[in-house]
């Protein structure tokens, strides 16, 4: 297992070494979750294991792990989120070879046969955020409409009708309406 990796590497060469690679990257790498993130700081965790699966189609099995800053949608208020995901990809060299991956792998594109760490990294870290954040506090209080209108069993706030009296001005219009023709 390497703690140093290439930028880019051959996929098919590293699945005939069975190489792994493991390390880490630094958020601040990462353009396409920049803009998701409330602070670039941090690094994440990865690991990648190249080989072949039962069709001879170059795999990787992948884990990422990265505490990630984000805004949580309820309280606009930053927190920190753990993302930890696993996953096996298998390599593809042309998106018309998709449909031939056996069910279990992810396709993943190589270009030109070469793949680069962190782009797979970013990918799986994005695929591992909520999709609404919220601190886990936040997300443990029932949403239950209206709720928070009633302060007591007692003392409940008279519920507004908004359109209760449309119905007696549809019938005056009608009235008016005959009486002007």
């Amino acid at each position: 297992m390497s703690l140093e990796y290439p930028d880019w590497l051959d996929a098919r060469r590293a699945a005939e070494g069975r190489r792994e690679f493991s390390g880490t990257i630094p958020l601040a790498r990462m353009p396409r979750l920049l803009p998701l993130l409330a602070s670039s700081d941090g690094s994440a965790w990865f690991s990648a294991g190249f080989g072949f699966d039962e069709q001879g189609k170059v795999a990787i099995r992948i884990e990422v792990e990265a505490e990630l800053v984000l805004i949580c949608q309820r309280s606009l208020e930053p927190y920190s989120e753990l993302v930890k995901r696993s996953s096996v990809l298998g390599v593809i060299e042309d998106i018309t070879e998709e449909d031939s991956l056996p069910e279990h792998l992810d396709p993943v594109l190589a270009e030109n046969g070469r793949l680069a760490l962190l782009e797979l990294v970013e990918e799986e870290l994005l695929l591992g955020m909520p999709q609404v954040p919220r601190k886990p506090e936040q997300a443990a209080e029932p949403s239950v409409p209206g709720a928070d209108l009633v302060t007591s069993e007692h003392q409940a706030e008279p519920m507004q009708q908004p359109f209760a009296g449309l119905a007696e001005q549809l019938k005056k219009h009608a009235k008016d309406t005959k009486k002007s023709r």
